[in-house]
């Protein structure tokens, strides 16, 4: 196929050597090559604006991730609008996560008591390092070679399939887009839909390539493609002696967890292995099992639009003879003791991980995940990647995160918990801005500096208001001025038209009207 295309564009004196190495791998695969899996999946490498540049260039991603936002939003509001009380959810909701951020040291001693007391084992893991090492262990003295895995964030986060295969251990993905985004060595782009960035065509070349067992003349259907998963991953099931899973909720009062899905796939790895490791951010806790009422009406909802997740499954500890008969628990940190040390940042620990932030987003929608350079892509990642990791530091890109927002206030509206995103993305550029005070000045700091002469004299700005008359000219018909190649205003301007100046200033307009009244 390359070489085909290399002989047309040497006919059409086209330079292949100026195609990009992705379009190039792109024709020979069949779809466009994702995000490689890094080694810290909370920090790829690239700062914000060098991986949205990046990922603007996938218009195939672009209209992909248009079209599913676009249904989901739409279906969410939907199922949002059925519910006379919804509001009243969301304060619910909110009190619940802030109540429990409150008190989640008291919670998280009587969640593991009562995890011991029904048959579980308790494990703390302080970074991403230990709780892969503590599961390892574990899996290792099964004697085993491969396990199956319920989707989950927690072990996104912390590389643990790439953990286990450096060790001899296949660790297979059944949720049907994570097994897409593990089929193609991508990362995932979003948190309920990591695959969201594929359409129809691009799912089935990979199953083709990459699956093996893929069934001959497999079409392009949705039924056709899942049913293919289904085969595939139903030897998987039935093989395996271990499962790992996350857990969308502990419950503290009875040491219960849970898991919210779709597909069936996690309740199958729930139950019929003979061991259960589930790994679980410590900020995932609820105090009361009646809190359960509450999350359930509101994260299924603004996850995928739908009233009920198909599949909700619970367990306590080991019960004899029903499911797994050994349970681990390992709870993790890994930067979230530092979230909480925050008094206004710790508001990111209430996330549900529903994605209803990102569908919303309009960053988002035109960026793509892959562009946010951690596994917690969008509004939610922007503010929740920097404080796990300490990021502020300028020459640290995931630093760069709080400034990938427009503050357009989208994402607060649509959080079922009602993080206040906006705020604390202000809140992080700040704490961004006082961490790098000092050393030699960039062109920012000496624009500031000079508009802060300007704007802190009256004399000056009413001088300003008067220069700036001429730009009206300038402005057209449309009364906008778009791209100024000059220094910092080239940056602003690159992206962002700038309104036509006024007729008349505020000053002049009060200076005529108290000059009316005189008359």
């Amino acid at each position: 196929m390359i070489d085909s295309l290399r002989n047309l564009a040497t006919k059409l004196k086209i330079n292949p050597s100026e195609w990009s190495e992705k379009d190039l791998e792109a024709a020979e695969l069949g779809w466009y090559p994702g995000h490689p899996i890094p080694e810290d999946p909370l920090r790829w490498g690239q700062t914000f604006q060098e991986g949205a540049h990046e990922t603007l260039r996938n218009t195939q991603m672009r209209r992909n991730l248009g079209y599913a936002t676009t249904k989901i939003r739409t279906k969410r509001g939907t199922r949002v609008d059925e519910m006379p009380d919804w509001q009243a959810l969301r304060d619910a909701a909110s009190n619940i996560k802030r109540n429990t951020m409150a008190h989640l040291p008291e919670l998280l001693e009587q969640f593991e008591a009562n995890v011991t007391a029904r048959g579980g084992i308790v494990h703390w893991a302080r970074d991403a390092e230990e709780a892969n090492q503590i599961a390892y262990s574990i899996i290792k003295e099964k004697n085993v070679d491969e396990v199956v895995k319920v989707k989950s964030m927690a072990t996104q986060e912390i590389n643990f399939n790439e953990y286990l295969a450096k060790r001899g251990i296949q660790a297979w993905e059944t949720d049907l887009a994570e097994m897409i985004v593990q089929l193609s060595n991508d990362m995932p782009s979003h948190v309920v839909v990591p695959a969201i960035h594929r359409n129809r065509a691009e799912v089935k070349a990979i199953f083709e390539a990459r699956m093996g067992d893929a069934p001959p003349n497999m079409g392009n259907e949705p039924r056709e493609l899942a049913m293919a998963a289904r085969a595939h991953l139903r030897k998987k099931f039935l093989s395996a002696k271990v499962a790992i899973s996350g857990s969308n909720m502990g419950i503290a009062e009875t040491g219960t967890l849970s898991v919210f899905e779709s597909e069936g796939n996690g309740r199958m790895c729930l139950t019929l292995p003979e061991t259960l490791i589930t790994i679980m951010g410590i900020e995932k806790l609820v105090p009361r099992y009646q809190d359960i009422e509450v999350f359930s009406q509101l994260l299924p909802r603004s996850a995928t639009g739908e009233r009920m997740n198909p599949y909700t499954s619970f367990w306590t500890g080991v019960t004899p003879g029903d499911g797994p008969q050994e349970f681990h628990l390992i709870l993790l940190d890994n930067g979230r003791s530092k979230v909480l040390a925050d008094p206004v940042g710790r508001e990111a620990l209430k996330c549900i991980r529903c994605g209803a932030c990102m569908n919303i987003c309009p960053v988002y929608q035109h960026v793509g995940g892959h562009a946010y350079n951690s596994v917690y892509p969008g509004p939610i990642g922007a503010i929740l990647t920097p404080q796990l990791l300490g990021a502020f530091d300028h020459h640290d890109p995931a630093s760069t995160l709080p400034f990938a927002s427009s503050l357009c206030g989208a994402c607060y509206e649509a959080c079922p918990v009602q993080i206040d995103i906006p705020t604390i993305l202000v809140h992080l550029r700040h704490r961004y801005t006082e961490e790098n005070r000092g050393g030699i000045p960039s062109i920012w700091d000496v624009g500031m500096k000079a508009t802060s002469k300007i704007m802190g004299s009256g004399k000056n700005m009413a001088a300003a208001g008067k220069a700036i008359h001429p730009a009206r000219l300038i402005a057209g018909s449309d009364r906008k001025i778009g791209h100024i190649p000059l220094p910092i205003a080239q940056n602003w301007t690159h992206v962002r038209d700038i309104p036509a100046p006024p007729a008349q200033s505020f000053r002049e307009w009060w200076k005529a009207r108290d000059k009316e009244e005189q008359e």
